[in-house]
């Protein structure tokens, strides 16, 4: 029963949590916030979490669906995934004063994508619609862009020419995520061009390694992150397809003591923008349930950091609040 109280073993994810993408897109919020005060104006959420989002609502910021929604002039930041020509060419009209809080290693696709667009290639971005990123990599690319989500939608693909198609990909997507695409298109398209696999995300992937480890070690897996996280609900699928049953939760306040139902190693991860104050929660509560033994899993360490822009560069070393 769900009182059990022998000890359960948690086993932590490594890595999990904030990539370094999200670390600049947050600090460059809180940077903007000590350097021009409240409001700063962000044009959607900064990065898929709820809890980081409210945070800094709480600070000062103000998330906003259009520019239009923003006072000329105002303080304005791009969030960490990327925004069309169109809405730059709005915000400049608007005068607004823009920090670009895009993911470097989304301009890198932006940058790529245009290349092969200006080359004459119909470029295929493989995403999903509606997200944020690939709205905004939609814009940048423009014209002769396809997206497709799945191997069976290359079949209905129409290019000007079959031997001039490109590829790129949604960053937070992974390799397990796009390969059966990338085999279906280079299928259909044998002369097709895209980026190398080392160039998909490196956080991503290694998230989704690290769950798959996690998988072979423990009978139940909570994934820490936002429903509108496209990593955190990715990250559950494939612990859940490794035949391991796994939730995807906001806060300990929504775990269900009944999950924890005759396991005895439980595994915990978290998408790319979930804090690891969350975590830490997750823990204390755990532990008013059961007594734990509480390891790390033996995973890749990341040192990786992206410069800040240079207007907040330059101001003393702070880092992200997001767990205050």
């Amino acid at each position: 029963m769900s009182g059990n109280l022998t000890q359960l073993s948690v086993i932590l994810a490594r890595p999990r949590g904030f990539c370094a993408g999200v670390v600049r897109a947050i600090e460059i919020v809180e940077r903007a916030l000590d350097l021009h005060g409240s409001p700063v104006y962000v044009r959607h959420e900064i990065v898929h979490n709820h809890h980081v989002v409210e945070r800094l609502r709480a600070r000062g910021a103000k998330f906003v669906d259009d520019v239009d929604d923003i006072p000329r002039g105002a303080t304005t930041i791009f969030s960490a995934h990327g925004v069309s020509p169109a809405v730059e060419n709005s915000a400049e009209e608007r005068g607004l004063d823009v920090i670009d809080a895009t993911c470097p290693l989304v301009r890198k696709v932006h940058n790529e994508g245009r290349r092969y667009a200006d080359a004459g290639y119909d470029v295929v971005l493989i995403g999903h619609r509606g997200h944020a990123e690939v709205e905004g990599t939609s814009g940048q690319i423009g014209e002769n862009l396809h997206v497709v989500e799945s191997p069976a939608e290359v079949a209905a693909l129409s290019v000007r020419d079959p031997s001039r198609v490109a590829y790129v990909t949604q960053t937070t997507l992974s390799l397990f995520d796009t390969q059966d695409t990338i085999r279906a298109l280079k299928r259909r398209f044998p002369l097709i061009v895209g980026q190398d696999t080392r160039d998909i995300c490196y956080a991503t992937q290694n998230r989704q390694n690290s769950v798959l480890e996690l998988a072979k070690q423990v009978e139940c897996i909570l994934v820490f992150g936002s429903p509108n996280s496209s990593n955190a609900n990715r990250l559950r699928e494939i612990a859940e397809g490794a035949g391991v049953p796994s939730h995807l939760v906001e806060s300990s306040a929504v775990i269900d003591p009944t999950w924890l139902d005759g396991v005895r190693r439980l595994g915990i991860s978290a998408g790319a923008s979930t804090p690891e104050c969350l975590i830490e929660d997750a823990l204390r509560h755990l532990s008013t349930i059961r007594s734990l033994a509480v390891q790390e899993l033996d995973g890749r360490r990341e040192s990786v950091r992206f410069k800040l822009p240079e207007r907040l560069d330059t101001m003393s070393e702070l880092k992200p609040r997001s767990c205050a």
